[in-house]
């Protein structure tokens, strides 16, 4: 398992970008007291705006601060967590959607950090929406909150695909993650539009590769 440099909170734990990532969770941690997030989906509105990145670094600083956590990518057209975490992708998400025993049995990976599995996407199907917004993924949802605190799912663009916002009807809310000098205002003004048409809860927005001493810093909600 070859692990990517992009996951700092381990290769550089010390960094501002970890500490970022941490002062994200302790924010969705305060920000959900009155309705807790156990199921928490990271998207953003266009690709290469980094939401597999910082949905992966996420999951490390909650299992860093001992919440039993697993992370799921739902990208089922493009997707980038098994480059992060130097995993093949031939059983996962799909695996365990189409399989009789996947429910009873998922196929999590163990990345060598405590309290944390992941859930690779597995072989791309044809039809990722209709798998996605099935009866069969509300299952598999149960299935993971019952072995997990807190489970996150990284799912394609907003604008891209229908993906995301079929997935997020089913979650407790969604993170929006977009990227200093590359997200277009019109595409995230698209994005938090479309989500709330459809009544899903945003819980804030991660600014990534914000440049040293914005005003904003990494991260507002």
């Amino acid at each position: 398992m070859r692990l990517s440099p992009n996951l700092v909170t381990l290769s550089d734990p010390r960094s501002a970008a970890a500490e970022a990532f941490r002062a994200l969770r302790t924010n969705l941690m305060f920000s959900s007291v009155e309705a807790p997030l156990s199921t928490l989906l990271v998207t953003s509105p266009a690709p290469e705006e980094g939401k597999s990145t910082a949905s992966a670094n996420l999951a490390v600083t909650m299992a860093q601060a001992g919440r039993q956590t697993i992370l799921v990518d739902c990208d089922l057209r493009r997707p980038s967590q098994p480059e992060i975490w130097g995993l093949a992708n031939d059983r996962g998400l799909t695996t365990m959607i189409l399989d009789s025993g996947g429910l009873a049995n998922p196929p999590l990976q163990d990345v060598g950090v405590e309290n944390l599995s992941v859930l690779l996407s597995g072989p791309n199907p044809p039809n990722p929406a209709d798998l996605l917004g099935s009866r069969k993924m509300d299952e598999v949802i149960t299935a993971l909150k019952s072995r997990a605190e807190v489970v996150l799912f990284d799912a394609p663009p907003v604008l891209a695909v229908t993906d995301a916002a079929l997935l997020g009807l089913k979650l407790d809310g969604v993170l929006l993650v977009m990227s200093a000098g590359r997200t277009r205002r019109d595409h995230a003004e698209q994005a938090k539009e479309l989500l709330e048409k459809v009544h899903i809860r945003i819980v804030g927005v991660v600014l990534n590769n914000a440049p040293p001493g914005a005003g904003m810093g990494k991260y507002y909600g």
